[in-house]
């Protein structure tokens, strides 16, 4: 397959861009470093060099992803499925009389925009791949049944994206293009802390297998964890 994934120079994104390589698919790498990346995604690239694409993208900005998407248009003619994986962590102690507006508006630019921004643009290429799915990493902070005090930004931006997910996979149904809002678990990332008990190769692992069908999840469900199974909405 070819995978595109947002946030691929670090933490769960990189985990899943190695993955991807190893199992012999092709990843399209999108991060700010782009064309130039940096760290352990160049050695990445330059241990498989016919097998990641670095791009430029700034899940931000709406130009960035639209050039992005027509330069993979150009090399690679579409797509076979979309992780967005990019996401941030604000004002993760904040009490809601101390809430910085202007950081709850940065996550949501990020976590819940930048995902629609990434399938406005990136949709047309998808559909012209095989075994096509989406993944939107959320979170169980996107739970509304199981809400809890704190993490205002980061919960709310998660619970919109599981409504986007949602509406996204009706959408595209009758395609036969599954979209799934993913709780990849506590793991150990920036976001996630050294005290995290899971790993980032574990969930990526795992997270590859429901792109490459081998696990079987009820047409209905939308909102699950990395091992297939439904969360509480």
């Amino acid at each position: 397959m070819k995978i595109f994934i947002t946030g691929a120079n670090r933490g769960l994104g990189l985990a899943l861009a190695s993955t991807a390589v190893e199992r012999g698919h092709t990843v399209i790498a999108g991060s700010r470093d782009g064309e130039n990346p940096t760290g352990k995604l160049k050695v990445l690239q330059e241990r498989f060099p016919d097998k990641v694409l670095s791009v430029s993208l700034d899940v931000t900005s709406e130009q960035s992803i639209s050039i992005a998407a027509n330069q993979i248009m150009e090399k690679e003619g579409s797509i076979d499925a979309i992780i967005n994986n990019a996401g941030v962590l604000y004002e993760r102690d904040a009490k809601i009389e101390d809430l910085d507006f202007s950081l709850l508006e940065l996550t949501m630019n990020v976590n819940l925009y930048g995902p629609m921004r990434v399938m406005k643009h990136f949709l047309p290429l998808l559909k012209q791949g095989t075994n096509q799915t989406v993944i939107n990493i959320s979170s169980d902070a996107g739970s509304i049944a199981n809400a809890y005090g704190g993490d205002y930004p980061y919960a709310i931006s998660k619970t919109a994206l599981n409504m986007f997910s949602k509406q996204l996979n009706h959408y595209l149904s009758n395609q036969q293009i599954r979209v799934y809002a993913v709780h990849p678990g506590w793991i150990k990332t920036d976001m996630g802390g050294d005290k995290a008990p899971g790993s980032p190769i574990e969930t990526a692992s795992n997270l590859l297998d429901i792109l490459e069908k081998k696990k079987e999840i009820d047409r209905d469900l939308f909102f699950i964890n990395h091992r297939g199974e439904a969360m509480p909405l």
